[in-house]
């Protein structure tokens, strides 16, 4: 067949002989084939890495489901007087529903509006037993806390208007606010 310096390079695994005759290159073909199969390879690891996500996925929303499943049939096995006893005042429940604020109906503790909402009670307590029975917003929010913005000032009257439409605080025209008197 000739020396090497005879053949020349014709293509991928393909080679020109020195009479001009295409020859198929053993070496040339075989790194055409590896190429080839790195690239399925690539678009397979690429096909598992999404098939994996969705079945996370899949996975976690099972798992939910499950959850789900096993805590109804726990609250349907129990008596029921025992699952009525969990809820004793409506109030408190209406809370827990979602509300930061219930309606005060003198049954509920503190603890019960939302903790924002628990913070802004005992200052204004605090401002009546030491003599000043209505408090501004503004002074609200610097008791509250270090940083005094308007932002803030306005969350703060936000609050604690909606607890004196509860009844937990006492709400003036003037807007000033004050504790409730028992």
């Amino acid at each position: 067949m000739g020396s090497a310096s005879a053949w020349k390079r014709w293509g991928v695994g393909l080679l020109l002989d020195r009479w001009g005759w295409l020859v198929a290159s053993v070496l040339g073909l075989l790194e055409a084939k590896e190429s080839a199969a790195r690239e399925a390879v690539e678009r397979v690891r690429d096909e598992v890495a999404r098939i994996a996500a969705v079945l996370e996925e899949a996975e976690r929303v099972l798992e939910r489901l499950v959850i789900a499943r096993e805590a109804v049939v726990e609250v349907l096995s129990e008596p029921a007087g025992r699952a009525l006893d969990v809820v004793k005042d409506k109030a408190v429940a209406a809370a827990m529903a979602g509300s930061p604020v219930p309606r005060q109906s003198g049954q509920l503790a503190r603890a019960v509006p939302a903790p924002d909402y628990q913070r802004i009670i005992p200052v204004l307590e605090t401002e009546a037993a030491e003599g000043r029975d209505r408090v501004r917003a503004e002074d609200l929010a610097v008791a509250l806390g270090p940083e005094v913005v308007p932002a803030k000032i306005e969350g703060v009257r936000s609050r604690a208007k909606r607890l004196a439409e509860r009844g937990w605080i006492t709400g003036h025209q003037s807007g000033e606010f004050s504790a409730v008197t028992p």
